[in-house]
């Protein structure tokens, strides 16, 4: 959990690059789409990930919609053989998270809490990684609730249509060696 922000930056920095113009992407280790979801390996370390934009944010402060400028929102689920993580969700929402806050993460009818350090979160433990994606295979929106550093409350709407394909060529690509 403490490792995200070190161990993938790189991860991030791919995937950023990936929402630039076509000659950005050329550099990126995206090897496939499936649906609203992208799949990214990358070697030296091995790591494998999918992520998604959300397809809808919602701003407000004091109750009203605000305009604010965000950074980069995504959700991942990332596979580092090495490091033997498997699995593990992190969301980023493009701006520093409120201390002392969780981000809420509901997926039908099943809620999550995710631990917030700076501008990224993630669930407390590898078990509730796997409770996460198996609600997200059987899901079709994953709504994730939080509020910044200044006290705007941001949701963002990702659809889950190519997750279970994603997470599949993810799971394929970063397999452990037998």
């Amino acid at each position: 959990m403490n490792n995200w922000a070190a161990i993938s930056f790189s991860a991030f920095a791919f995937t950023a690059a990936a929402l630039l113009p076509a000659t950005a992407q050329e550099t990126t280790p995206r090897v496939d789409a499936k649906t609203d979801w992208s799949v990214f390996v990358a070697d030296d370390p091995t790591e494998c990930w999918i992520v998604s934009s959300p397809k809808s944010t919602v701003n407000t402060k004091d109750g009203k919609v605000v305009a604010v400028n965000r950074s980069d929102i995504l959700l991942f689920v990332s596979y580092r053989p090495g490091s033997n993580i498997a699995g593990e969700v992190s969301f980023t929402g493009g701006y520093p998270f409120k201390e002392g806050t969780t981000v809420n993460m509901k997926i039908g009818s099943a809620s999550y809490e995710l631990f917030v350090d700076g501008e990224y979160s993630w669930p407390a433990s590898a078990e509730e990684d796997r409770k996460i994606a198996t609600s997200m295979q059987r899901g079709a929106t994953a709504i994730l609730t939080a509020v910044s550093s200044r006290g705007t409350r941001t949701e963002d709407t990702f659809s889950l249509l190519g997750f279970t394909a994603a997470l599949e060529e993810a799971q394929k690509r970063c397999a452990p060696a037998q």
